[in-house]
């Protein structure tokens, strides 16, 4: 993946968090997730948020319904409640409704923390990629070349 300087500190982070979340890793996690943080919180999300779209449209090709929504978020706040103390259920129900493109009209009212959704959306990823086997890589890819060419479409 040839990126400039902003998307590879994104790719890397990712990287990083999502391994620690796969392997359960507290310390790694939270190093990964301050990572993270740290960055354009936008362009971390817009990246992230694509990742996440792929891989739950790529499990429900027939599309989400409410029981699958709940059976993503269960699976895995349930994985991530054993070893991460700092889980919060709202932050990733924010996340994945938010991939598949649904917004609070009130965003004030859904408490999150700030930097909640960042630092929640790798333990989505390394549920979802666990789920298949598959590896974050090209999915990291395949988000990088979509916005690329969204944005490309937007400009004049």
């Amino acid at each position: 993946m040839n990126l400039p300087p902003p998307a590879r500190a994104i790719a890397a982070a990712a990287t990083a968090a999502v391994t620690a979340a796969r392997d359960a890793e507290p310390d790694a996690y939270r190093t990964a997730g301050e990572r993270l943080a740290a960055l354009d919180q936008e362009q971390v999300n817009l990246v992230l948020g694509a990742v996440v779209r792929m891989l739950l449209e790529e499990q429900h090709p027939d599309g989400l319904d409410a029981d699958d929504v709940q059976a993503v978020l269960d699976r895995c706040a349930r994985a991530a409640a054993v070893w991460y103390p700092d889980l919060n259920a709202t932050a990733l129900m924010v996340l994945l409704v938010g991939a598949l493109g649904v917004h609070p009209d009130n965003p004030a009212e859904v408490e999150v923390p700030e930097g909640a959704v960042v630092r929640h959306a790798p333990l989505l990823v390394a549920d979802l990629l666990a789920a298949t086997g598959a590896k974050l890589a090209p999915y990291l890819s395949a988000a990088f070349a979509e916005i690329a060419r969204t944005e490309t479409l937007e400009l004049p």
